[in-house]
């Protein structure tokens, strides 16, 4: 361990509160809401001009969504494999829900939409880069990648795509999503599909003409049984039929039928067995003349626990204790994140290493203002001490 730079750094960190927080407050005020299709280009430019004010050379992309994606690099001839900071820059709900300048402080405790998820994030990647310019930190190479669609699954866009292509090579990944409130640091995520399975049948009178009539209702019956069934807790996959549509009155056989399927899973196999059986489900029919069709409309890849990310955890728990930091726990999770792209991109990574708080995705988030300032020690204690990684 570089004591005398941790040291440094320590102390910079510390000086620089304030302004973490007046950046914070900024940032958040800026609306970035995936449920408002246009507005993550305003915070990717103030993104863009705080990084590259630090020496990154940066590029806002078109990835074909809505929303675009931020990248940067500094020092891109150093000879060392880069370090990674991902994440994302929308928020998650609808603007209407808060007021406008909705960031406040009280108790220590800082409000506002993406405040815990995840601007809090971002804007300890740049202290943290900061703080390692401020020591003139040059031995490796330092990413950001920021997608602009994270919230909305990278729907219609290449946002997935350009984090793996980003992340590659990297001799580490910081994923500064939302800080968990007991100081875990999240090292696996599970996976989830959506899908949207369509019934039509044959619309009748259920009185005078019933033996004509094709009940899409009860086909989707017959069909919720056998999916709810693709549940397999041993292997840590879970299915729920959530949302059922179907019907017009009492007394007229439906000729449509909508429901809407949600399965989490820890692996791409899992995944692969869910989406294989739900299509030979989908494809039996029980009454004759319904007809089926099944739309998968998001996903995200899980973000799997393999012996490179333990790997990695074990390196940043032991750099935590002998940087004199507080003890770093780990978990994994039900919800998904970009981090299991990133592990796809061959760069190993953790999730989880954003400011600390509770209830994101609702108007009750929070975030720990001073978790800021210790997350970036962490962060930076791991950096300075990547020589004795791997």
């Amino acid at each position: 361990m570089k004591k005398e730079q941790l040291e440094k750094v320590y102390a910079y960190l510390e000086s620089q509160k304030d302004e973490m927080v007046a950046l914070l407050k900024e940032v958040v005020n800026i609306e970035s809401s995936s449920r408002a299709p246009g507005s993550v280009i305003d915070v990717a430019k103030k993104l863009k001009e705080l990084f590259e004010a630090e020496g990154l050379k940066c590029e806002i992309v078109d990835v074909g969504s809505h929303e675009p994606s931020l990248i940067g690099i500094l020092g891109e001839n150093r000879m060392a494999k880069p370090v990674v900071f991902s994440g994302h820059m929308d928020t998650a709900l609808q603007p209407e829900l808060y007021e406008p300048n909705a960031f406040k402080i009280e108790d220590g405790k800082a409000y506002g939409p993406g405040v815990l998820d995840m601007k809090g994030g971002i804007i300890i990647s740049l202290f943290v880069i900061k703080a390692l310019n401020h020591i003139g930190y040059d031995e490796r190479p330092l990413k950001i990648a920021f997608s602009g669609d994270e919230e909305i699954a990278h729907i219609g866009g290449r946002g997935a795509e350009l984090l793996k292509e980003a992340a590659a090579g990297g001799v580490c990944a910081f994923n500064l999503e939302t800080g968990l409130i007991d100081n875990s640091i999240c090292y696996g995520r599970k996976g989830r599909i959506e899908a949207h399975i369509s019934i039509h049948g044959i619309e009748v009178h259920a009185g005078n003409d019933f033996s004509n009539g094709r009940n899409a209702i009860a086909e989707m019956a017959h069909k919720i049984l056998e999916i709810e069934a693709l549940t397999d807790l041993d292997k840590g996959t879970t299915v729920v039929c959530g949302v059922i549509q179907g019907g017009t009155i009492s007394n007229a056989i439906p000729k449509f039928c909508k429901l809407e399927v949600e399965c989490r899973f820890d692996t791409i196999s899992e995944m692969e067995r869910f989406q294989k059986n739900l299509e030979q489900v989908c494809s039996k029919t029980y009454i004759e003349g319904t007809t089926t069709e099944v739309e998968y409309t998001s996903s995200f890849s899980p973000y799997e626990t393999t012996d490179v990310v333990m790997n990695f955890w074990e390196f940043v728990k032991k750099t935590a204790l002998e940087a004199g930091l507080e003890e770093v726990k780990g978990k994994r999770l039900g919800g998904s994140s970009d981090a299991g792209y990133i592990l796809m991109g061959g760069t190993p990574v953790l999730c989880s290493f954003g400011i600390q708080g509770e209830w994101n995705h609702t108007t009750r988030e929070y975030a720990l203002i001073d978790s800021m300032c210790s997350r970036g020690k962490l962060i930076s204690a791991v950096v300075l001490n990547l020589e004795k990684f791997g």
